[in-house]
């Protein structure tokens, strides 16, 4: 099965996790990341959930199915299979993507593993064939890539340099080279350039 991979828009959207385990836990952690406006039900929730009580609805209870009514998404994550696959039947019955972990089958969309560095998200997926094998990718990217502050910096300067350039190079390959060049920079530098640096890249009046 082929998937097509896509980022969404969660902030302030409704979405759901069924389930309270560890999984489920971090399931939660990547949503919270989106900006989702996010509940989750579990009969039990495992250590570490009351980090997010104040972020997320935790509901002490067993699933219902108006739970799922209006969310964006919704994740199975519950340790009962049987659960989990009437979450997911009645979620494409209504046309609610949903995942269900470790069960392909059942689901609409995968959960990537994510690397972050500030404003870039990079997802993997092996398609649901082995977790362990995108876990792997991950650390690999992880490790290429310089470290947080490093790189949401070096964003943040890129995104800045913009509205100067689209302004004052009006053909769109050049300033695609001017963009290209100033990444390359800002990489083997390990951080932002300063003006006087970036003027360098620019075409003399």
């Amino acid at each position: 099965m082929a998937y097509f991979p896509l980022f969404v828009e969660l902030e302030k959207k409704p979405c759901l996790i069924v389930g309270g385990g560890t999984v489920a836990l971090r399931k939660a952690e990547g949503l919270l990341c989106c900006g989702a406006r996010l509940t989750v039900v579990a009969p039990a929730f495992a250590p570490g959930w009351d980090a997010l009580a104040g972020r997320a609805a935790l509901l002490r209870r067993v699933f219902c199915p108006a739970d799922a009514d209006g969310q964006m998404l919704v994740i199975a994550a519950a340790d009962d299979t049987a659960v989990n696959a009437a979450v997911a039947a009645q979620c494409r019955a209504a046309r609610i993507p949903v995942n269900t972990v470790d069960d392909p089958e059942h689901c609409t969309f995968l959960f990537p593993a994510l690397v972050r560095r500030g404003a870039l998200c990079v997802g993997i997926s092996t398609g649901g064939a082995s977790p362990t094998a995108a876990a792997y990718v991950r650390r690999r990217i992880e490790a290429a890539l310089p470290e947080d502050d490093a790189w949401e910096g070096i964003l943040a300067f890129l995104a800045a340099q913009r509205p100067h350039i689209q302004a004052c190079v009006p053909s769109a390959p050049a300033r695609a080279r001017i963009f290209a060049a100033l990444f390359e920079a800002c990489m083997a530098r390990g951080g932002p350039l300063d003006a006087q640096e970036v003027q360098a890249f620019l075409p003399r009046a």
